[in-house]
């Protein structure tokens, strides 16, 4: 018997997938989404409208997209990579040219009554589709400039386009999160030393071409950037978000204020109160208690995912994890770094805490093809 042959006699089939489901991972995402639907009843006031509610309606969904895609072999997802790809390159496109306004950046398409954020969709294809090419290109050929060019490129030309909305906390996302993938692929490290040399490199060009005809970042961005150096410099402006910010995550101490007596978000001190900055909320009113147990939720859940990645034989599924993994672990690191000061203001959620709509489903179908890895991966004979 081949081994293709024995895995396809191996793998679960019909019912018998519900079995083979990575349930912990299930409990854990839905603990940490517990954690958001709490917050955005306590920012409205003990109410469930106008956040909670819809967040509630929002998770549940992804979680049944999450489940359908985890019953989908990974051969089919992989055989659609490439496509899905070349599609969010359209959507980006798309943007560029129909693209609607909001907030001073053009993001988002209206499908009929539906709002689409093509780049939070490209977060999970460029993933799939480095995923594929890895999957595809001989081991012994990984770490040639050629193909290191080749999947730099794919991880590249989606950012670009998300830059130029601009939206630099996505562009980053998905540069990073591609380059998770390049490293889990066993890309030389000489390359990643030659990449952070440049990135420093660029930093300093993009630092220099402030105020001149070639200027890189957007006004409101530079002015991120200084807030993010010295926030006093603005209070009013600029700053106003982290020195906000700081203020709540201190005031929260050890404990918290308790549950829905936080003064920051309740008396509307912070802005963003229920997207990009609620997690000071949480650590205001459960302390460094409520917001260690949120990160260790989040550490767990990427322990969950691992263990699917070392588990699986297939080249494909085991890179998708890892670009999950990646992905997911940017998200919240980036945003609690930048709500405590320790990053510039970007733009990112906390992942499922975080009231939102694409953001939440796309990450919810990452980790359905997490559970299509651990559902269809090969097992021994009982």
């Amino acid at each position: 018997m081949s081994y293709l042959e024995y895995n396809t006699k191996r793998m679960p089939t019909g019912l018998a997938k519900v079995l083979y489901l990575n349930w912990p991972l299930v409990a854990l995402l839905i603990a940490v989404a517990c954690y958001g639907f709490l917050m955005l009843f306590s920012i409205a006031g003990g109410n469930l409208t106008p956040w909670a509610e819809l967040q509630i309606k929002r998770f549940g969904l992804g979680l049944a997209i999450m489940f359908v895609v985890g019953f989908v072999p990974l051969w089919f997802w992989r055989s659609i990579a490439g496509v899905a790809y070349a599609v969010s390159l359209l959507l980006l496109l798309g943007v560029e040219l129909f693209g609607t306004i909001g907030m001073g950046a053009k993001r988002w398409l209206e499908i009929g009554p539906f709002r689409l954020q093509p780049s939070e969709l490209a977060k999970i294809t460029t993933i799939m589709a480095l995923a594929a090419f890895y999957d595809w290109l001989d081991l012994k050929k990984v770490s040639h400039p050629v193909w290191v060019l080749a999947a730099a490129a794919i991880a590249l030309v989606p950012a670009v386009l998300v830059l130029r909305q601009p939206d630099l906390g996505t562009a980053l996302l998905l540069a990073l999160g591609g380059g998770a993938v390049i490293f889990a692929a066993g890309v030389h490290w000489a390359y990643f030393a030659a990449l952070i040399t440049a990135g420093i490199g660029l930093v300093a060009t993009v630092l220099t071409s402030r105020g001149t005809e070639w200027q890189l970042l957007k006004d409101y961005q530079y002015r991120r950037i200084d807030a993010f150096l010295d926030p006093t410099l603005d209070p009013l402006g600029a700053g106003y978000h982290i020195n906000q910010s700081m203020i709540a995550l201190g005031s929260g101490g050890w404990s918290g204020r308790g549950f829905m007596e936080g003064t920051q978000a309740r008396l509307n001190f912070l802005p963003e109160k229920h997207t990009d900055f609620i997690f000071t909320t949480l650590a205001e009113e459960f302390g460094f208690i409520g917001a260690a147990s949120l990160l260790l939720l989040y550490m767990l859940i990427m322990a969950v995912c691992l263990l699917t990645a070392l588990n699986t034989t297939n080249r494909f599924g085991a890179l998708l994890v890892m670009g999950v993994i990646g992905t997911f672990f940017l998200y919240f690191a980036v945003n609690m770094a930048m709500v405590m000061g320790l990053a510039p203001v970007v733009g990112v959620p906390l992942p499922l805490v975080s009231f939102g709509g694409s953001a939440m489903v796309v990450l919810m179908v990452g980790f359905g093809l997490v559970q299509s890895a651990h559902v269809h991966r090969a097992r021994l004979p009982s």
